[in-house]
């Protein structure tokens, strides 16, 4: 395989946007949760004297988190973008591969993985972007946080397959695909030694 200068470019842009989306929803769910900040704000602010509501730490918890869900939707429009960058690229792109029917079963597995993950990807930037404009679109907040729900449910795909895919390529790269790395930073497959 050899790829061509801008389907690298797409591929880096598009793993700095995935874990970045990962690291913000990582942030949301442990260190900047706002159950456990909430929680925190009450007993804290309880000890110095000062009694504020449930509501209240709540809605101080969110605003502590508010900059870093900014950089999660800011990281949506760069994943819409990189999508349909990659459709571009599917039509338009020069880099050699192998056709489909050429690959054995466990390639012909790899590739549907990756149709699976661009599927996915797909879904979760048309799903981000309804939860993000359902007013504008004429949704419910209830129905919002039904795609929500269905939102956070199918991100579990991105994040398994992220670490499979990181760990397929350091593993094929020291067994059977030398150099398949080095072919994805300058584009030229490493020679064996």
């Amino acid at each position: 395989m050899k790829y061509t200068p801008l389907f690298r470019i797409w591929h880096w842009f598009n793993a700095l946007v995935v874990l970045g989306l990962l690291g913000t929803v990582f942030l949301r769910k442990t260190f900047l949760s706002w159950r456990t900040n909430s929680e925190i704000l009450m007993t804290k602010l309880s000890e110095i004297g000062i009694e504020i509501t449930v509501e209240q730490a709540k809605m101080l918890a969110k605003a502590v988190r508010a900059g870093m869900w900014e950089w999660h939707i800011i990281l949506g429009y760069a994943l819409a973008f990189s999508i349909i960058f990659r459709i571009y690229l599917y039509f338009k792109d020069n880099s050699i591969r192998e056709s489909f029917s050429s690959l054995d079963t466990h390639k012909k597995a790899v590739h549907s993985l990756y149709y699976l993950f661009y599927i996915t990807l797909l879904f979760m930037s048309i799903s981000g972007f309804a939860i993000h404009f359902h007013a504008e679109l004429g949704f419910s907040k209830d129905f919002a946080h039904e795609i929500k729900d269905i939102h956070e449910l199918v991100f579990n795909i991105i994040m398994i397959f992220t670490p499979i895919h990181i760990a397929g390529v350091i593993i094929a790269d020291i067994t059977n695909e030398k150099g398949i790395v080095s072919s994805m930073i300058h584009g030229k497959k490493k020679e064996n030694l």
